[in-house]
């Protein structure tokens, strides 16, 4: 049996060893950082999660992993096609025109994250696996500074290891925010359930054209949830179903017996055409899986010496697959932050405050396009400013002021309806147009209109400038719509140009940290 060999003390200890801890992990020992990271199982491990956006290629880039993920023969996400209203065409979201480096993947997340896993050790971190942090101790009380962790290993051994600095990336289970902060808050308003399972033998999405083998999201005809078909590099495709929780729960109450799970997963496969259409003749393999209070967030994300990042602080919703998206990006935070106070870029009090609004800015930012998507699915508005961190909020609309034409401005703090006019908004982001619709509408309106620095418009902007024109009023509400949207997942904007109290991110390899704005607030 071999010695479990934990170090007694490490400068920066990562709990956690899924995208968002081996993200950390990476960039943080490739700056020559001590880091060591306690992951609780044994890699490859299942996980779900398998659609990746195209903002993960500049990121993995950034801790040199992009060509590791590109070679290793995960299917190309060209696009995406959603399906939110069964009387209209899907839209279709381009990842590859016109550059073709810019498509995703669909991911099975056993192989990528081990991929990420390796390479954090390969970039210099010590990793173990089947370590379990089983408890912290702090300076003073369980609120100020961590400095040790305990750790058992499956194998019986134990210890204590001693650090400088904490990564929290421990996943659903949250150790800092579940059992010390105790500053988790499910978010009312998703409170959906998911089931899901892999097929075989399916078909697959436009065969034969420029979308083929896209993954397909589609709402349900009786409108309590949507369905995914995401097609995986093992022959598989993952079908899953996400419905209201309540919703879920009454479909299910007539059901009985240990296939109970897997007929209700059936039945609600049935209010997605589009889906059944694609399986086919295939056949469901192995088991239903489900997943229910997923959605969460944190009061805060950082404090004295530690940091939170991933699903160990906040998770949305599986619809526009942010979950990696955002694992990256409070991993790169988190890891920004601490160099930039170990290097004196900054106090530890900036940086707290930095990756604590980057952090729930980005949260709040995906969160209102994936309510906006869900009150289309639902048909209903859903009241959600309660639910997050006001102070979220207010930064999420500095960086979508322009969408909503100044209607915030005169505001002191965000109001149910400034944030129903931004749904309105961005709900028209997946909308049903075609490349084709556009080239019909670009030469019948102002080409500006279109550009991507192009004015922005709000919806009756659109509708007064379109009148009876349906097609060009489709176009330019998704258009407008897209400009928002892009820019949540934008890695100049959110990386390199964004001002969070008076500093943004320096991504250079060897100076990694923070750059104080002169004349900044």
């Amino acid at each position: 049996m071999p010695v479990i060999t934990v170090p007694s003390y490490t400068d920066i200890l990562v709990i956690g060893g899924g995208p968002a801890g081996s993200y950390a992990a990476s960039a943080l020992a490739r700056e020559g950082f001590s880091v060591t990271l306690l992951e609780k199982d044994h890699f490859p491990r299942y996980h779900i999660g398998e659609s990746m956006l195209p903002s993960c290629r500049p990121f993995l880039r950034f801790v040199g992993a992009e060509y590791k993920v590109v070679n290793h023969g995960f299917t190309v996400k060209v696009g995406a096609a959603v399906k939110l209203n069964q009387h209209k065409r899907e839209g279709y979201t381009d990842f590859i025109s016109p550059d073709p480096d810019k498509a995703a993947w669909n991911v099975v997340r056993s192989e990528f994250d081990e991929i990420l896993l390796r390479h954090a050790a390969e970039s210099g971190a010590s990793v173990f696996e089947g370590i379990q942090v089983t408890s912290i101790e702090f300076s003073g009380d369980t609120t100020t500074r961590p400095i040790s962790a305990a750790w058992k290993s499956d194998r019986g051994a134990s210890g204590t290891v001693r650090f400088k600095w904490l990564v929290d990336a421990s996943g659903r289970a949250g150790i800092m925010s579940t059992k010390y902060l105790k500053s988790r808050k499910f978010n009312q308003a998703l409170r959906n359930i998911a089931f899901w399972g892999y097929w075989a033998g399916a078909g697959t999405y436009a065969p034969g054209t420029k979308r083929e083998n896209a993954p397909w999201f589609e709402a349900l005809t009786d409108e309590t949830g949507w369905a995914w078909f995401i097609p995986l590099h093992n022959g598989t495709v993952s079908v899953g179903v996400v419905l209201k929780e309540e919703a879920s729960r009454l479909k299910k109450s007539g059901l009985m017996g240990p296939d109970a799970g897997t007929a209700h997963y059936l039945a609600q496969l049935q209010l997605a055409p589009g889906v059944l259409s694609l399986l086919g003749t295939a056949t469901l393999t192995g088991d239903v899986r489900s997943a229910g209070d997923y959605s969460y967030s944190a009061s805060h994300y950082a404090g004295p010496n530690f940091r939170i990042a991933g699903d160990a602080g906040a998770f949305i919703d599986p619809f526009f697959s942010s979950g990696v998206h955002l694992a990256f990006a409070n991993g790169l935070s988190a890891a920004s932050t601490i160099a930039a106070s170990i290097r004196g870029h900054c106090t530890e009090g900036e940086a707290i405050r930095f990756h604590n609004e980057k952090t729930g800015t980005s949260y709040t930012r995906f969160l209102l396009v994936v309510l906006s998507i869900y009150r289309q699915i639902n048909s209903q508005a859903a009241p959600v400013l309660s639910d997050v961190d006001e102070d979220n909020f207010d930064r999420a609309f500095d960086f979508l002021r322009p969408v909503i034409q100044g209607a915030a401005d005169a505001d002191e703090g965000v109001t149910e309806q400034t944030l129903q006019r931004t749904m309105d908004f961005c709900e028209n982001a997946l909308g049903p147009t075609t490349p084709e619709m556009h080239v019909a509408v670009a030469a019948r309106v102002d080409p500006a209109l279109l550009a991507r620095d192009g004015p922005l418009m709000d919806t009756q902007a659109v509708a007064q400038l379109t009148g009876k024109d349906e097609e060009a009023k489709q176009v330019l509400l998704r258009v407008n719509a897209r400009k928002a949207v892009d820019g949540i997942y934008d890695w100049e904007q959110n990386f390199t140009g964004e001002n969070l109290s008076g500093f943004s991110v320096v991504l250079e390899r060897g100076a990694l940290g923070l750059r104080r704005i002169p004349g900044a607030l």
